[in-house]
């Protein structure tokens, strides 16, 4: 029976974990003016999946670039050279709509004005099951929340009274709504889909993340080590860890969790500490779970070796068999950025430590988050996010009808 408990304990919180959650993003940026500033140019964006960048463009460079290696490998030209020319059109669109606000802001030219743009979706996938979660459709400006999209209402929501003129135009025209959402609940997804299946790939050729296990002694009580699992240079930000004695999984309000941190190469890490006795450091582990593993890696306190089979049986074979059953492909479809008309394929260490490597390459320990990380929440858009948008395809009078009415003028 404690066998028993065990495995539904252990099982039942890697399920939880398989819940994943997934986003893409593009976001736009414009100033109504040139900043003399390196790394600021008066246009930018870019494609951001789980908060990693995937693309960029610039009003410098003018060329949409890929920011990940699989984008490079798995996108062919035709899609870098389309994807070029939607942005150059959409920077000739922002050009005039900060003009068109600047002016209804009565706000001097000789001042910096900002307009961001953001769109994209976010979906939860539970074993084979994807699911749409969210659609964003959202405008800023000065970094505050200009005019935004209902998804369930289909609708445009006015945040400010000099949206107004805006959201009556926009919502005037029905095909503009209708195409708004049936970007962010549909064509979003298949391109997430599409995207994650690429990144997928390339990251079950890589290396797994580096696991630490190692202690201190506490600071409010002299007489206990503060035990510590550090994860490190992983893609996924889906990963799960746990602390576990027995084998069984420590309740997540015991732990202390630094929450999931950057590092300075685009990885991930993420730690959780938790208190014990001395004499019971021997009978803790580590546990890590991530969809790209054929298996959770699992490291002990005290021993340096990487156990994914052997120190619970029965549990270890349930867990291989779900990661295994854990994956899903998906196709593209053609899509339109933004409503623009251009059509392309877018869419400090006490103790010992055990480590999961004999000469493991340790990643940098970065203390700082990226606001970028956390643009789910953040008022009034980015502060460091631009890019390109994909929608759905639409038929020649409709797609014009669309771009007509894309405009911030009534």
């Amino acid at each position: 029976r404690a066998a028993l408990t065990v495995l539904f304990v252990s099982v039942s919180a890697v399920l939880l974990f398989l819940a994943e959650k997934h986003s893409l993003y593009y976001i736009y940026t414009a100033l109504s003016k040139p900043v003399d500033q390196p790394g600021i140019y008066q246009f930018t964006a870019m494609g951001l999946l789980d908060d990693r960048e995937i693309d960029s463009y610039n009003s410098k460079e003018q060329k949409k670039i890929p920011r990940q290696q699989w984008m490079k490998e798995k996108m062919q030209e035709d899609y870098w050279e389309k994807g070029t020319q939607s942005r150059k059109s959409k920077e000739q669109w922002f050009n005039v709509n900060v003009d068109i606000l600047m002016k209804r802001m009565r706000h001097n030219e000789s001042d910096l004005h900002v307009l961001q743009w953001r769109h994209g979706c976010e979906i939860e996938k539970q074993g084979d099951e994807v699911k749409f979660s969210k659609g964003i459709d959202e405008y800023s400006y000065d970094g505050e929340n200009f005019l935004s999209f209902d998804d369930k209402e289909s609708q445009w929501v006015a945040s400010v009274d000099a949206a107004l003129p805006t959201k009556r135009k926009w919502d005037n025209v029905p095909i503009l709504n209708q195409y708004t959402k049936g970007y962010l609940e549909k064509e979003c997804v298949d391109w997430l889909n599409k995207f994650r299946e690429y990144e997928d790939l390339k990251l079950r050729n890589g290396s797994p993340p580096d696991v630490h296990v190692f202690a201190k002694r506490s600071f409010s009580d002299k007489t206990k080590l503060r035990l510590t699992c550090l994860a490190t240079g992983f893609y996924h930000k889906d990963t799960f860890l746990t602390i576990r004695k027995y084998c069984s999984p420590l309740p997540e309000d015991e732990l202390e969790s630094t929450g999931i941190r950057p590092n300075h190469d685009e990885t991930f890490q993420l730690r959780k500490s938790v208190e014990i006795s001395e004499d019971e450091k021997a009978d803790f582990d580590c546990f890590v779970a991530q969809r790209t593993l054929k298996g959770p890696i699992i490291v002990r306190w005290g021993r340096q070796t990487k156990i994914i089979k052997g120190l619970c049986p029965l549990l270890e074979d349930q867990l291989v068999s779900l990661s295994q059953q854990n994956s899903i492909t998906h196709g593209g479809q053609k899509s339109v950025e933004a409503g623009l008309g251009t059509t392309h394929d877018d869419p400090g260490l006490d103790s010992t430590s055990s480590t999961v490597k004999a000469d493991p390459a340790i990643h940098s320990v970065e203390l700082m988050y990226f606001l970028s990380n956390q643009h789910g929440s953040a008022p009034g858009m980015m502060k460091r996010i631009s890019s390109s948008f994909v929608r759905p395809k639409l038929s020649p009078c409709k797609n014009q009808e669309a771009n007509e009415a894309k405009s911030l003028n009534p």
